[in-house]
């Protein structure tokens, strides 16, 4: 479609988990032009998640020119671009001409697992330097497989070629005229490198990890002049970087301290603003969302790694493809007299268990529309757990706000928002990174409107689901070895 307005316009590259995506949004927020190209990630076995970089940079050029062709004469109206990644991916790359020298390896990649296991004494501290938890799902064992394990990268490293760390930096490298790498604030913290209070690479942090601080690119703030997109035939300049979970918690305006944000993916996160300031919590992450030349945000964040590639992963057990949306409605909506219970560690359980080598399991058996039910359940459980845990830090949240592709299953929104006793609002968009990016590209404007009324699920009582709960959470108790107790243990 071609822009209609003479307003500024502003482009947004969204590089997600299924697909690298375009959009571009007005002044007033309308969606103007929007295109996508799907990515596949390669799975060699349930530890190993990556991804072919020359194809994944690829789909970003491909979605880039796509919305420029559309926009046609519109395109001279573009103010500003955006790029905004997966949070811990991690990438390799030859510092003199770009070339991969690696897969880009997905956050839900566990591949050093074991490796790491050896800094488990220092966990507390890294935590304290981080706002991490100890995983392997963070760069830093990543990155040091790739040193270890992959000639290209070591032959870089001695003909003193080599870089590496967030995919973010390596895709500014490429995407700009001036070819050079910069690393944000937001990708660079999901290294497991960076520290938190002085928001730059940890010497510390550096020296137990064993990652030299040569090959890592030089840290500027979210909102920055990261050079000019050289694919485009107009002068157009990528002011922002960020992660996607962070922009998307900026898609509706500036965070509200009574909201709690879900972001429904490949994983799911929920999100509670602590303002200028980080918030410790052992069991969940302190996490910086933005940061310009003036002020810093940060949130309390927990971490659902199994989302839509718990689905994935249903699927491929069951001998299919992707459910349907409209299948997962149905089943969703449908009376069922029994269900199994699922254990959910698709790519590891994330907060605030944190087990990396969990494995995921159903109690009791089912069709296999009960277990695709069992397995939405799960996400709404692992959700639960970490809003309560939320809750042990900050006021009660007064609403969930949901965006992310399963956000537009309506049993599962009600099933949320009776489970956890909160109204739920789902905007009428869910599509939340890219919108998020415009917002913070056109100066965060006060009158940033929504694109039309959202839906809002009121709680209602359901026994039913409340001891499914209960069930589960001692399930997931027994199966950790923490005995019988409701919830987890931080």
């Amino acid at each position: 479609m071609a822009a209609t307005t003479t307003e500024p316009l502003y482009l947004c590259l969204d590089q997600g988990g299924h697909s690298s995506r375009a959009l571009v949004f007005d002044r007033q927020g309308r969606q103007i032009a929007a295109t996508r190209q799907p990515l596949t990630a390669s799975r060699t076995d349930d530890e190993r998640v990556e991804y072919d970089a020359a194809e994944l940079i690829d789909s970003l050029q491909h979605c880039l020119q796509d919305a420029l062709q559309q926009l046609g004469a519109a395109r001279r109206q573009l103010a500003g671009a955006a790029l905004a990644t997966q949070r811990s991916n991690i990438a390799c790359w030859d510092g003199a001409d770009g070339t991969p020298l690696s897969p880009v390896i997905s956050w839900q990649d566990r591949r050093h697992a074991r490796w790491l296991q050896q800094f488990a004494d220092r966990a507390d501290w890294i935590h304290q330097r981080t706002g991490l938890a100890l995983s392997p799902h963070y760069g830093a064992s990543k990155l040091r497989w790739c040193l270890d394990n992959l000639p290209a990268v070591q032959q870089a490293q001695r003909d003193g070629r080599l870089m590496l760390g967030p995919m973010a930096a390596w895709l500014v490298r490429q995407l700009t005229r001036e070819a050079e790498a910069r690393a944000d604030p937001v990708n660079a913290s999901r290294t497991q490198l960076w520290s938190l209070q002085e928001r730059d690479w940890d010497p510390d942090l550096l020296a137990l990890f064993g990652i030299p601080r040569t090959l890592l690119p030089p840290c500027v703030p979210n909102l920055a002049p990261y050079g000019q997109l050289a694919g485009a035939d107009v002068a157009l300049p990528l002011k922002l970087v960020s992660g996607d979970q962070a922009a998307a918690l900026y898609a509706y305006g500036p965070l509200r301290r009574d909201t709690a944000y879900i972001n429904l993916g490949t994983g799911a996160f929920v999100s509670r603003t602590t303002g200028t300031q980080p918030l410790p919590d052992a069991g969940l992450l302190s996490s910086l969302v933005l940061q310009d030349t003036e002020h810093c945000e940060y949130v309390l964040e927990g971490t659902v790694n199994g989302a839509g590639s718990a689905l994935d992963w249903l699927a491929r057990q069951q001998g299919g493809d992707a459910f349907p949306p409209a299948q997962l409605a149905t089943w969703l909506n449908t009376p069922h007299a029994t269900l199994p219970l699922f254990l959910n560690g698709v790519s590891g359980l994330g907060a605030p268990y944190w087990r990396a080598d969990f494995s995921s399991r159903f109690i009791g058996e089912g069709e296999p529309d009960q277990q695709a039910v069992a397995v939405l359940e799960s996400i709404l459980f692992l959700l639960q757990t970490n809003l309560t845990h939320m809750h042990r830090q900050l006021a009660p949240a007064c609403r969930l706000q949901l965006t992310g592709g399963l956000a537009h299953l309506d049993g599962l929104c009600q099933r949320l928002a009776d489970l956890a006793q909160i109204p739920v609002y789902r905007p009428a968009e869910c599509e939340a990174t890219a919108r998020g990016s415009a917002f913070l590209l056109a100066g965060q404007p006060a009158d940033w409107p929504e694109p039309g009324p959202g839906h809002h699920f009121e709680p209602q009582r359901n026994p039913a689901q409340q001891q499914r709960y209960t069930n589960w959470q001692a399930a997931m108790n027994n199966a950790l070895g923490r005995g019988q107790g409701p919830g987890p243990r931080p």
